[in-house]
């Protein structure tokens, strides 16, 4: 077998002997394209468009159809109902779905010689997400590469999730909230995490549920083991209020929804309940006229408590 030369040297690393790790030590790969210059300039873009942000959320689950992009709407308006300045990222690249539950459908961004600037969203929220950048209507996924190999796809989405964090000028916020994928797509967290590494923790959200419940005591786990502290639990979709008599109804099967079994709950995992919000319609709807249900107001009363708490100490 001919020997894989290194262009330029005159010695050979020869294919037939050695392990691969031996033979992948000893090459050296030109970054003709200046790649990696190019992420350290954008990481570096990051935490200097991130700098401006006091605290910075993750919301995410274990599982898709918790609502878990309902909670992060919900949340960043009653956070920005206190009076907090307040960002929102769509972080669900092929499914966004933020921008119509602020009423924000149809919205493109604007861009600037320093970068792109947030849709407003209602109470003066700054929105990004990448269904601002589409045509409206148009398929959200990426039928490229894609289409030989999956890699490509994840690749593409760390690329552009780079991108948007060192390009939107958020400016200065007291809060900023990022709704991650369904499943928490397992490359988004610790992505995140590397681009901001001051981040403060993530908002868990499940339903009652039997079988969302024990994903996400494997989300909180992974959570941890990506250096990202599990701030709290929101337990969605938690009983039917009937309107003619007032009695909550599970709507899930796995037993009854009593606030002792759901601090039991969150107590397993070793994180507080934040809230458990009953299933509504005007929840599903979203916040796009800046009406705030009630346990939405408690999250965010707990979650300022709870991280000023640690500031403090």
């Amino acid at each position: 077998m001919d020997p894989l030369t290194r262009k330029g040297e005159s010695s050979s690393i020869p294919l037939v002997s050695g392990d691969l790790k031996t033979i992948l030590k000893n090459i050296r790969f030109a970054d003709d394209a200046k790649i990696a210059s190019q992420i350290h300039e954008q990481t570096s873009a990051v935490h200097a468009r991130m700098a401006g942000i006091k605290r910075k959320i993750l919301v995410m689950s274990g599982k898709g159809g918790v609502g878990k992009s309902t909670v992060t709407a919900h949340l960043a308006t009653a956070l920005a109902a206190l009076g907090n300045r307040v960002g929102v990222l769509d972080v669900d690249f092929n499914g966004p779905c933020l921008p119509k539950l602020l009423g924000l459908n149809g919205r493109s961004l604007a861009f600037r010689a320093d970068g792109a600037t947030p849709i407003e969203g209602p109470l003066g929220m700054k929105i990004a997400s990448l269904d601002f950048l589409l045509k409206h209507g148009s398929p959200t996924r990426w039928n490229g590469p894609m289409e030989l190999s999956p890699v490509w796809l994840g690749t593409l989405e760390y690329t552009v999730l780079r991108e948007l964090l060192a390009d939107i000028l958020w400016g200065e916020l007291d809060w900023w909230l990022a709704d991650l994928p369904p499943g928490a797509a397992a490359d988004k967290p610790p992505a995140l995490m590397s681009f901001i590494p001051d981040l403060d923790g993530a908002v868990m959200v499940t339903t009652p549920s039997a079988i969302a419940l024990d994903v996400v005591r494997r989300s909180v786990a992974y959570a941890r083991d990506s250096g990202i502290r599990p701030l709290g639990l929101v337990v969605n979709m938690a009983g039917k209020t009937c309107s003619h008599c007032g009695h909550v109804e599970n709507i899930f099967e796995g037993g009854n929804l009593s606030a002792e079994r759901l601090e039991n709950i969150a107590g397993e995992l070793g994180i507080p309940l934040l809230a458990a919000v009953p299933f509504d319609p005007a929840v599903g709807a979203g916040p796009e006229h800046g009406k705030i249900p009630a346990p939405f107001s408690e999250i965010a009363a707990k979650l300022a408590g709870l991280l000023e708490g640690s500031q403090a100490s």
